[in-house]
């Protein structure tokens, strides 16, 4: 059951943002949950200048069924231009969680 889950991250400039980032998706069924940690500080390179932000990490957990409309959804929802988007299968966890993932990712 490991390999069907998967953890989705991605991250945002603004809280409030990342709350309905992550109420939406959990809401609509597309992550069984969703974790956001920050702020924490963000260096990257955009638009040939190095900048440096106070975001916040969304990491969903999902199956391998959910992730496409998941990150369908993202894209469309999230304000950046290129938003964060990076995926890693889960390998292995307690059987009754990632049980409890594919559940509850499992539209009613």
């Amino acid at each position: 059951m490991a390999s069907e889950i998967v953890i989705a991250q991605t991250s945002i400039d603004d809280e409030a943002r990342a709350q309905a980032l992550v109420r939406g998706a959990v809401e609509a069924r597309l992550a069984a949950c969703c974790h956001i940690d920050g702020p924490f500080s963000a260096t990257y390179w955009w638009q040939g200048k190095i900048e440096t932000a106070q975001e916040w990490r969304l990491s969903y957990k999902t199956t391998v069924d959910r992730l496409p409309e998941l990150e369908a959804w993202v894209a469309e929802e999230h304000p950046y231009e290129v938003p964060e988007w990076v995926t890693v299968p889960v390998t292995g966890g307690s059987e009754a969680y990632l049980k409890w993932v594919v559940e509850e990712t499992t539209p009613h």
